[in-house]
């Protein structure tokens, strides 16, 4: 019995994580080569994933406070640019997930030199893409907390906690991406239709607006949406200096830890068979 057969039999979270840190060199080399290859041939390299949410910031800026005269209803609003930081937040949240799913369905496809390396373990393919999103994310979060503390003069200690509010939303979009992964391989559609639906979630999801101009019977679909709970969180945390809600954090870590399992075990349970469909 080859590795790759018997490896997919171990679909349990704990091999999930077991292979992450004995793989973790391999999973660090390609993630950087990811983020790194984005840019490769421009002018300023990596330093555009420091320009590209600055421009984002400015553009929101002047749209949504000059032209629109935008209204949040929160305090932070009232200072140049408070409207944009708000807005930023939410962008930066689904932008995780628009970049896991949007590489997800064409993970495998895209490294079909892998799939016939009996050595390789496939498995870690979700984990680059899940660090190159949030590679991103974190520059963009950098720049939105450094914007902060230059237009109010003042950061919440809050903000410390932002990374144990992404923590579930991270576990779950390794599951997600894994499913999608070994989706992609046998139904190749799929990868036609994430793009919409990220779309979709995106303005499912109180990115653009605020939860409150919903109306009260109707929010619950909203937080159906996996971005829901967390934009609302990381927008507590880095803007308005609140504590995340607990109970809500414990519900959505159990999701992401049922969803996290799912996908690997699909993953494993079908990747016997990418190299014959490949």
């Amino acid at each position: 019995m080859s590795m790759q057969t018997h490896a997919a039999h171990r679909g349990g979270l704990t091999a999930q994580f077991t292979s992450a840190w004995r793989h973790r060199e391999l999973i660090a080399t390609l993630a950087r080569r990811e983020v790194v290859g984005r840019y490769r041939g421009s002018l300023i390299g990596i330093a555009w994933s420091f320009v590209n949410p600055l421009l984002m910031l400015a553009v929101y800026t002047f749209v949504f406070t000059v032209v629109f005269k935008a209204r949040w209803g929160v305090e932070l609003e009232d200072a140049p640019g408070g409207f944009a930081l708000i807005l930023f937040v939410g962008v930066l949240v689904h932008a995780i997930l628009a970049e896991c799913l949007g590489k997800a369905p064409v993970l495998v496809l895209g490294n079909a030199n892998y799939v016939k390396r009996v050595i390789f373990p496939l498995e870690v393919l979700p984990w680059v893409t899940l660090i190159a999103a949030l590679f991103h994310a974190a520059i963009g979060l950098f720049v939105l907390v450094v914007v902060r503390a230059l237009l109010v003069h003042s950061v919440p200690w809050t903000c410390v906690l932002l990374p144990l509010v992404l923590a579930p939303y991270a576990l779950l979009l390794l599951g997600v991406t894994s499913l999608l992964a070994a989706l992609g391989v046998y139904v190749r559609d799929i990868a036609q239709l994430i793009g919409l639906l990220t779309t979709a979630m995106m303005f499912l999801a109180p990115v653009f607006y605020p939860i409150t101009a919903i109306p009260e019977p109707y929010r619950w679909m909203l937080y159906l949406n996996p971005v829901t709970w967390v934009v609302e969180q990381s927008r507590n945390v880095l803007i308005a200096g609140i504590v995340p809600d607990w109970a809500g954090f414990g519900w959505y870590s159990l999701a992401a830890v049922v969803v996290a399992w799912f996908g690997f075990w699909c993953f494993q349970r079908s990747r016997a068979g990418f190299a014959d469909v490949l």
